[in-house]
């Protein structure tokens, strides 16, 4: 397999909290931002908005730095925080990132510094919120012929590291005209056509433009959560895998092994069948946020690897048929970082199953690390059984509330390392172990983590598990910034936990301040249900008036599920 190269440089020469001006043009169109951000420690924001706005440059794009073939393509996931010193100033010490973001996130250290700004601070987060992108990528592409002689490209869209479906130009272009329609100038803008033969540069610049493209779209939630956003997707993952719509039984894994056999279409979306699962186990609907679906594989061995968390509207049906041959299933588990928010589902006594039955398969598996003495309290509560006591004992365990990657290789604190990551609570803790077979114990924090990027290497087979993915985050080592990389298939999935750890950081910042509440989905909020009355049917729901967040006996799940159901 050839050596990746570099798809292009960006430039944002300009601090974006520099220039209102820039800040709410930004806000209003719901534009993304580029590569590395500049970023002032205190001593640069305490001095007057007179020094701080040197001429604005327009972004560049650097000229030394090759495009590459589809085999060899990049794909980046970066978190763009900030740059040490004043604009200008000296940045040896600061390495520019390999390769370009395209899917940037809010800054990890620059939380500490935004915190104490006044407005300028505040409406740059509320525009961090507003850009996390989704990881959607165009590694691949191929040249087929029409049926009528003409030729056309076929890109395969991967979401969250594997692929999704299976697109054309023409069929984007349509569906970039129906969005502008509906959502006029906030849609970024479409890559512009070709009318003459394309060579293999203009094919390479047009599946990263509409990888950009992508990307951008996925800003805007009103976007993403709107009819033609979902109803595209939808057609294409069914067409790309020929799967027609129809009733289908599908199995919905619960944490403790036991599943559920829900009764859908196999075009619901994920958020279709999280909410046919909460009614059916007697989850309140106002917690469905603090919970997700999720694709997961066994392996031989009895271990299990958690690969990706599904989106809202990707199609789970469609996405394990896709997958039958992996061994993988659909499992429900808790989403969110910062076990703190534990206490947001004790009232429930579905959600309190849920948790504990997440905490005994990951003490099973060895994912969580309680003492000795630690452990024989868990079993004696366990034996209890009081899961209230046993949570609240858990939370002093190390790990508790993390998510568990698979060991992968990593060049820290040398090359030839194997580490064994677990992420949450605002770090990174790796176990790692050095070519000379010792043990090191390192944790990451997150507010020393400058940016992120995830880099597609290349695929055997495109499906996603045989992927080659690396995901090298910029860190803040002893004040020295170095890049530390990470070879793991989890990579998307390592991303979208450093994504969540951050907006729950920005979301607690926000609490309490109204000009920084605006439009964003928090764990306990859901949005618009999307059951309809034609498809009670098919799921067998009942209205979802029946349905509430205060504990009774309506909470009572797995006292009222039926053997036949599990």
């Amino acid at each position: 397999m050839k050596s990746p190269k570099l798809l292009g440089g960006w430039e944002l020469p300009l601090p974006p909290w520099r220039n209102h001006q820039f800040l709410a043009q930004r806000a209003r169109q719901h534009a993304a931002f580029s590569s590395v951000w500049p970023m002032e420690g205190p001593a640069e924001l305490s001095r007057s908005s007179a020094e701080l706005l040197p001429p604005r440059r327009p972004l560049t794009k650097s000229p030394s730095q090759p495009r590459v073939s589809p085999a060899c393509h990049i794909s980046t996931s970066t978190c763009c925080p900030h740059r040490l010193g004043a604009e200008g100033g000296d940045q040896s010490r600061v390495p520019s990132p390999p390769s370009r973001g395209v899917g940037e996130c809010p800054p990890a250290a620059a939380l500490p510094y935004l915190t104490s700004q006044a407005s300028c601070g505040r409406r740059w987060l509320v525009l961090l919120l507003r850009t996390m992108k989704m990881h959607f990528s165009i590694p691949l592409s191929e040249e087929l012929l029409e049926k009528f002689g003409g030729r056309y490209v076929l890109y395969s869209l991967y979401l969250e590291g594997f692929i999704f479906c299976k697109v054309r130009y023409s069929q984007l272009h349509r569906w970039n005209e129906q969005l502008r329609r509906v959502f006029g100038r906030v849609v970024p803008s479409f890559p512009p056509k070709f009318y003459l033969a394309m060579t293999k540069a203009m094919a390479d610049e047009r599946r990263a433009q509409l990888e950009q493209y992508l990307q951008n779209v996925s800003i805007d939630p009103a976007i993403t959560n709107s009819d033609v956003f979902i109803s595209f997707f939808r057609k294409l993952q069914q067409d790309t895998f020929k799967i027609p719509t129809q009733q289908a039984f599908l199995d919905v894994y619960l944490p403790d092994g036991r599943y559920l056999r829900i009764d859908i279409q196999t075009s619901d979306t994920a958020e279709r069948v999280l909410e046919v699962v909460s009614y059916k186990i007697g989850l309140s609907r106002e917690l469905i946020g603090y919970f997700s679906l999720f694709l997961i594989q066994d392996h031989s061995d009895g271990k299990l690897s958690v690969l990706k968390k599904m989106p809202a509207f990707e199609l789970p049906y469609v996405s394990l048929r896709n997958m039958k041959e992996s061994s993988c299933k659909i499992g429900l588990r808790k989403w969110y970082m910062d076990p703190s928010l534990d206490k947001m589902l004790m009232d429930c006594r579905t959600s309190v199953n849920l948790l504990y039955m997440q905490v005994v398969q990951e003490m099973e598996k060895n994912w969580i690390k309680p003492t000795e003495g630690q452990m024989q309290k868990l079993q004696m509560l366990q034996n209890a059984p009081n899961k209230m006591k046993f949570l609240e004992l858990v939370r002093e365990v190390q790990h508790y509330g993390y998510t568990q990657l698979d060991p992968c290789p990593c060049d820290y604190p040398e090359v030839g390392c194997t580490a064994a990551i677990h992420v949450g609570n605002n770090e990174i803790s790796c176990c790692i172990k050095l070519p000379s077979n010792q043990i090191k114990e390192v944790s990451f924090k997150i507010n020393r983590v400058r940016c992120w990027q995830v880099t597609f290497l290349g695929s055997v087979l495109g499906q996603g598990l045989d992927q080659f993915l690396e995901l090298r985050l910029e860190y803040n080592d002893s004040d020295t910034w170095r890049w530390i990389v990470f070879k793991t298939k989890q990579a998307f999935l390592l991303s979208s936990c450093l994504k969540k750890i951050i907006s729950e950081q920005l979301i607690t910042i926000t609490k309490g301040d109204r000009e920084m509440q605006i439009e964003l989905p928090e764990p306990g909020k859901t949005k618009k249900p999307s059951i309809h009355p034609s498809q009670i049917f098919h799921s067998s729901l009942q209205p979802r008036k029946r349905i509430s967040s205060k504990p009774n006996v309506e909470d009572c799940v797995f006292e009222k599920i039926r053997e036949e159901d599990l």
